[in-house]
């Protein structure tokens, strides 16, 4: 468990440093059996490719650098569960499993409360759409700082926290 979020909280930075280059604030890691980080990619949907996300990222170098072996012992953490584009080719290449921060549904009902223009496809959970893909998450202990990441990317103004 120390590992997962160690590498939750490493792809929290890279969400953030996402959205400090002005994109959509994601970022993921993939890492080996043992938790080594092989790669790690955040999102780059600001130049208008709007599938340049982490998740699929991560799929591409898979592909071109790891054996189907690798792939499968491989695990993804990511800061956001899997768009089902992610999830599709996640499972396409063999990866192993995912560990994710936030899900979608958070950030689809984050986005709703904001009155906020939902994506451009269905919140779809991972399990639905790769069902063989052992998934965990959320995890509460990120929803605040997600949230906040969202609610900056949207430049949503969101009250401080009650002191009492």
């Amino acid at each position: 468990m120390q590992i997962h979020h160690s590498l939750l909280r490493r792809c929290v930075e890279l969400a953030t440093e996402a959205l400090d280059a002005g994109d959509e604030p994601f970022g993921s890691v993939l890492a080996n059996a043992d938790g080594e980080v092989l790669y790690e990619s955040r999102n780059r949907v600001n130049g208008g490719n709007a599938t340049l996300h982490p998740e699929f990222d991560i799929t591409q170098w898979a592909v071109a650098e790891l054996t189907a072996r690798q792939r499968a012992a491989a695990r993804v953490y990511t800061s956001g569960e899997h768009c089902p584009m992610c999830s599709a080719a996640h499972a396409l290449v063999g990866l192993g499993p995912i560990v994710y921060a936030s899900s979608t549904d958070q950030l689809f009902s984050w986005l709703r409360e904001w009155d906020q223009e939902l994506p451009a496809f269905a919140p779809l959970p991972i399990a639905v759409v790769a069902p063989g893909v052992h998934v965990s998450g959320p995890f509460p202990e990120y929803e605040g700082r997600m949230k906040d990441l969202q609610a900056r990317a949207r430049e949503v103004v969101r009250p401080a926290p009650d002191a009492s």
